[in-house]
């Protein structure tokens, strides 16, 4: 399990990270969400221990991180950079981490290596950024580390190898119940391989919530209620259709026909609509960013401005 709690992290003045509380529990696909400078990559660092925070507490299974040397083996970050590096041929980068993690598997790095077919004896200043992102991935898998941390994970990569990096991901976290941090703009991603989330803004962590319960608690409803008489529609307000216990989060009316966010298990918002004799009442499904869009509203934030790129 990774916890922090009461994280505060500062380069200089500034607040990079305000109070931050979070707990991510072993073999969980945990997607950290927000806008760059949110501060999704100092969490990662601070959590492999590259940082050291000015205040609270990071552990991993109820250790600190920071200069624990026993712990980092357990942990592998992949940064958004890989320059520090670019005079090593794969075998020489995959030689240098595996005198680190004493659990690397070379049978599993070749596996891996001629999934993709990545050449061995080339430097990676002559790879792409996609075959850099393949390359340590790659090696991050073979060192078999309880803890994997990816900083914007599919960044530069093309449709297919997106595809196979995630299988690789996914068979790791099914095989060894590898813990995966992973944090992205991209909700769409998030979406594909994780199963919980938090979202973050200006060093805070706006919430953080598991994304079963979130796709099963949100819904759209679209409805249309029985008429006073042929000539006269019947007409509700949002406090009305609330006051009889429904949560709405957003409410729009488009003449006749209602369209309800409306938040709570279904079946119960559809008894506390009956009295009000809908004729049509029909459930259409949210996309997760519609659904984390009509939360924010609900909290007072504008989401297409926390998750922008």
């Amino acid at each position: 399990m990774i916890e922090l709690k009461g994280l505060t992290k500062k380069f200089d003045s500034f607040n990079v990270l305000d109070n931050i509380d979070l707990t991510i529990p072993k073999g969980t696909a945990f997607g950290l969400l927000g806008s760059n400078g949110a501060g999704k990559s100092t969490i990662l660092r601070l959590i492999s221990g590259i940082y050291r925070a000015e205040g609270g507490t990071v552990m991993v299974d109820g250790e600190n991180v920071y200069d624990n040397v026993d712990v980092k083996k357990r942990i592998f970050f992949i940064n958004d950079e890989t320059v520090q590096f670019q005079s090593y041929t794969l075998k020489e980068l995959k030689n240098f981490y595996k005198s680190f993690y004493p659990k690397f598997s070379e049978e599993l790095f070749e596996k891996l290596r001629s999934t993709i077919n990545l050449p061995l004896d080339k430097k990676l200043n002559a790879f792409s950024k996609g075959m850099k992102r393949q390359a340590i991935v790659i090696i991050a898998l073979a060192c078999q580390t309880d803890y994997l941390l990816l900083d914007e994970a599919f960044d530069g990569l093309d449709p297919t190898m997106r595809i196979i990096v995630k299988r690789m991901l996914v068979d790791a976290m099914i095989d060894r119940q590898l813990t995966t941090v992973i944090s992205s703009h991209n909700l769409k991603e998030i979406n594909e391989v994780c199963d919980s989330v938090a979202l973050l803004h200006n060093g805070k962590i706006i919430f953080s919530k598991d994304l079963d319960s979130v796709k099963g608690n949100i819904h759209k409803i679209q409805a249309v209620f029985e008429p006073i008489s042929p000539e006269l529609p019947q007409t509700y307000t949002m406090e009305e259709l609330t006051g009889l216990g429904v949560e709405i989060l957003h409410f729009e009316k488009n003449q006749s026909v209602y369209y309800i966010i409306a938040k709570g298990d279904v079946d119960e918002i559809k008894k506390k609509l009956a009295p009000k004799k809908p004729v049509v009442l029909d459930i259409i499904p949210l996309s997760l960013e519609e659904i984390f869009i009509y939360e924010m509203e609900v909290l007072g934030y504008d989401y297409n401005v926390l998750a922008q790129n």
